[in-house]
């Protein structure tokens, strides 16, 4: 699809929304209020809107390669802040997806230039785990890892000092740990939803 195409398909797509409701922009460039913040892999296959099926302004999305959450990171702490500060989210949704490229090249024993400090974490993750991942055939030790990142990048968010000073001050927060399968298109929740910081024992 060339770039014409792109932007003729917007038009199409700008049109038809107003057919159906004539003021959905006018509200929309007045007012974002999402009780959702989505933190996911930036795979193209995984667009946070359509697979929950919400529309443009009732999600707010920090997509990076692997879904990861670093505490040095302040691109995903800018976008955790502001979610739960200025929007004032209730959820904090960490959503991986099964066979994630990102989370493969982790497992790997070789250099993949830039992307392999971006991946230090999963290696990381890849090492206290690897009695149970050894056993497994490579495919199912890449979605099994998977699993574990998403479990652990959750765990990052709860520990920011952002949430734990939102529920300091009283602010419903849940964090949750999400997955979704290609083949299917089907989201699937790891774990219970974190809530408060004694949740976090239940980790441990």
């Amino acid at each position: 699809m060339n770039l014409k195409k792109l932007l003729d398909a917007n038009q199409d797509w700008a049109k038809n929304i107003v057919a159906g409701d004539p003021d959905f922009f006018h509200r929309l460039a007045n007012q974002q209020t999402p009780e959702y913040l989505w933190i996911g892999c930036s795979d193209s296959r995984v667009p946070a809107n359509q697979i929950t099926g919400l529309a443009p302004g009732e999600i707010f999305v920090h997509r990076n390669v692997a879904n990861i959450v670093q505490e040095t990171d302040f691109n995903v702490l800018a976008v955790l802040q502001y979610a739960v500060d200025v929007l004032k989210v209730k959820h904090i949704i960490v959503c991986g997806h099964y066979g994630c490229g990102g989370v493969r090249a982790a497992l790997e024993n070789f250099r993949h230039g830039l992307i392999d400090n971006w991946l230090a974490g999963v290696r990381s993750l890849h090492r206290r785990h690897e009695a149970e991942l050894s056993v497994l055939p490579v495919d199912e030790a890449v979605d099994r890892l998977c699993e574990l990142n998403v479990i652990s990048q959750a765990l990052h968010v709860a520990r920011t000092t952002i949430v734990e000073d939102a529920w300091e001050r009283g602010q419903h927060i849940a964090v949750h740990s999400w997955i979704y399968r290609l083949d299917n298109g089907r989201i699937q929740p790891l774990a219970e939803a974190i809530t408060k910081p004694c949740d976090l024992q239940n980790f441990a």
